[in-house]
């Protein structure tokens, strides 16, 4: 049994295309095959900066209200977004149940760990893996973390002079596109595979807030993901489209079908 739990924030986000993450959340929860839709309730937000997050404080409702419909659920989710920050809560979830056998294995082109007043835009979805790892801002960091051992990041091409200093301090898995596979040799569950639609080559998926080039094809991930074991729980992400693209859609629905099967 698949539940998609949607969850159409797009406050995490600074691109100019945010808003356009909450449709596009819809229209992924629309493309994947499940026994059961959940949606989240979202709030607005001002754009303020708190506490080096721009609006921290629906965030934090948003991530109040996620974790409140996961309660409630005993199948198979896979999260929909919205930005990479819906995410939070179904890991935290894992993390509880799962312990520390749990893998989380983030699939993204950004590695995702800026830390609170390093990015001007307040930006949180590029402070997710690192608020996981409890050095995030306060009031959206679980008291039960992961530990830098669980995370393997992987697609990456991207990211600031801080976030790898903090990955050099972290010593966390780091692959890129050249060495894509390492990140899933000899992976075995629990697993928890994050999805941010961002990893793809934007010549081939460009539906995103932040497209970076070089990426890996889809085939390529499409087959990686779809040899995992005991995948516990997943979560595809950032997607911004701004029109219909079939080509794309068939994209989400093939990757559904790879993490929930």
């Amino acid at each position: 049994m698949t539940t998609v739990l949607c969850a159409a924030q797009w406050q995490g986000s600074a691109s100019e295309k945010a808003p356009l993450l909450a449709p596009g959340a819809l229209r992924t929860a629309g493309l994947l095959r499940a026994d059961a839709v959940v949606m989240v309730p979202i709030g607005q937000g001002s754009g303020e900066i708190v506490d080096g997050v721009r609006d921290r404080e629906v965030l934090i409702e948003n991530f109040q209200a996620i974790g409140e419909k996961l309660a409630g659920i005993d199948d198979f989710v896979l999260t929909v977004g919205g930005d990479c920050a819906v995410d939070i809560a179904p890991i935290v979830a894992a993390r509880q149940r799962y312990g520390d056998e749990l893998t989380v294995l983030w699939i993204d082109a950004h590695p995702d760990v800026y830390g609170p007043g390093e990015l001007p835009s307040g930006a949180f979805h590029a402070m997710v893996v690192r608020t996981l790892l409890g050095d995030g801002p306060a009031a959206l960091t679980p008291a039960r973390m992961l530990a830098p051992a669980q995370v393997i990041l992987a697609g990456i091409r991207a990211g600031g002079d801080s976030e790898r200093d903090y990955l050099r301090k972290t010593g966390l898995r780091v692959h890129g596109v050249d060495d894509l596979e390492k990140a899933f040799d000899g992976l075995s569950g629990p697993v928890y595979v994050h999805f941010d639609l961002d990893v793809l080559d934007p010549a081939e998926f460009g539906s995103v807030g932040y497209p970076e080039p070089g990426g890996p094809r889809f085939s390529r991930l499409a087959e990686l993901v779809s040899g995992l074991d005991n995948v516990v729980g997943a979560a595809i992400t950032e997607h911004a489209p701004s029109g219909d693209n079939p080509a794309e859609a068939e994209m989400i629905r093939r990757l559904g079908e790879a993490l929930s099967r």
